[in-house]
């Protein structure tokens, strides 16, 4: 059945039709809030499609690694709850949420988002851990992008709690904001056949190929790419790829402008 399905893919494709209608490098709509999470330093929802996700920013004063004394830190977590789609089980992560949150992990830590010098309050001994937590609420497909977009512009809406140097009282907020250098966007290519296509449905992935997901900063510098699915990649197809995640995430830039103006 899964073979006849992607044949049916295939030929739709080789016309430049997808099953919903959209072209091949088209994105579906996408909506982000940001603060709509009381209790987080900085929080996002964001809706591609009818792919839905909440992050949320937590920060927390913990000890430097032994290798990086004058830096503070990133976490990023992923929970793909059961009520988000039917494939997702109750329990620790699964590999596609361990999956999801190294790639958005990656991304972030590769562009160096954040300046974590800054995030040191006294060398060897504090720093700032910014724990980034990832719910999925709804899963139509695509839930990379769109967790790295809700990471972005949750990172983007926190702001740090009053610390008097011993203790955080995380029911007051400051005006100050996360020391953000770069925003890099992600972009996930799909290979199907050899079609190339973007912001895959939940359908379009159980045939997908092989994937790539390219991070991609503001002035188009890439810093992060993750290879996926089972098929391997030639040297143009990277090339391709990579070409068509540039030219993507700068229109979804253009999208978030507003948004990212936080």
């Amino acid at each position: 059945m899964e073979e006849d399905f992607k044949e049916q893919v295939k030929r739709a494709l080789s016309e430049g039709i997808r099953f919903d209608g959209r072209k091949l490098l088209d994105f579906r709509k996408l909506e982000v809030e940001t603060g709509i999470i009381e209790t987080a330093e900085g929080s996002s929802r964001v809706k591609l499609g009818d792919t839905e996700i909440l992050c949320g920013i937590k920060l927390e004063v913990g000890t430097p690694y032994p290798d990086t004394p004058s830096e503070g830190t990133i976490s990023v977590n992923a929970e793909l709850l059961p009520l988000s789609s039917p494939e997702f089980e109750s329990g620790p992560p699964g590999e596609e949420a361990t999956e999801v949150a190294r790639v958005v992990d990656r991304g972030i830590r590769e562009a160096k988002t954040l300046d974590f010098k800054k995030l040191c309050i006294e060398e060897g001994k504090k720093a700032w851990i910014v724990n980034i937590d990832l719910c999925t609420i709804n899963n139509a497909g695509n839930l990379i992008d769109a967790s790295g977009i809700a990471a972005l512009a949750a990172l983007k809406n926190a702001r740090m709690p009053e610390f008097d140097g011993e203790k955080v009282d995380y029911k007051k907020k400051t005006n100050k904001k996360l020391p953000l250098t770069r925003l890099p966007l992600p972009c996930t290519v799909i290979k199907i056949g050899d079609k190339f296509l973007v912001d895959p449905s939940s359908e379009e992935e159980t045939v997908t190929e092989a994937r790539l997901t390219v991070a991609v900063t503001e002035k188009n510098t890439l810093c992060a790419l993750q290879k996926g699915g089972d098929y391997p990649i030639t040297e143009k197809d990277v090339s391709s790829m990579v070409d068509i995640a540039i030219e993507t995430t700068g229109k979804l830039r253009e999208m978030l402008k507003e948004k990212l103006k936080e």
